[in-house]
């Protein structure tokens, strides 16, 4: 005959073989949730940081174009008005704006705005305004007159672009070609 073995599961060891705890759910889950809000926080800063570097980078970028255009057509500027008399830049602008006359003879002016913080290129045949550079927090031009004081030897320029907390500055300097002969 065949004997029959019964085995006694204590209630104790049936609880701990059947899975986890309410209780440790509800910790595992909570767990998750806090990396979960970690990474979507860190994210969300990565986010953040990459836009303002795209806006700053944008905003340098369209300073230093706005500086090569300024400093090319200072190096060129300038006409004969008579045989006496060669004008170029005015001397005697204030340090936000540059007056001149381009190598093709067009009276212009880059003047910055603070109010607004843009550059702006102004025709000064029609008054018609450009602007070349925003988010533009301060600019300046300094102007280094002839032995004369009638014109302009070179002008140097500097540009201070600022998007929310991140901030540059560009500078550059231009000689004017008829001073160098």
């Amino acid at each position: 005959m065949k004997t029959k073995t019964i085995q006694f599961v204590s209630k104790r060891s049936r609880t701990s073989l059947a899975g986890f705890s309410i209780v440790e759910l509800l910790v595992a889950l909570a767990i998750t949730s806090l990396v979960l809000v970690a990474v979507a926080v860190a994210f969300n800063a990565s986010i953040i940081n990459y836009r303002q570097n795209e806006d700053i980078f944008a905003s340098i970028n369209n300073a230093r174009g706005a500086l090569l255009r300024m400093t090319n057509q200072l190096r060129t500027a300038g006409y004969q008005v008579s045989p006496d008399l060669f004008v170029a830049v005015e001397p005697d602008a204030p340090s936000n704006q540059c007056s001149l006359i381009t190598a093709d003879g067009e009276d212009i002016t880059y003047h910055y705005n603070s109010s607004d913080g843009k550059l702006y290129l102004i025709t000064n045949s029609d008054g018609k305004e450009y602007v070349l550079c925003e988010n533009v927090t301060s600019m300046s031009f300094i102007k280094t007159p002839t032995d004369d004081g009638l014109d302009v030897k070179s002008v140097q320029i500097s540009i201070t672009v600022a998007v929310g907390t991140a901030q540059q500055k560009v500078s550059a300097a231009a000689v004017i070609r008829r001073n160098l002969q």
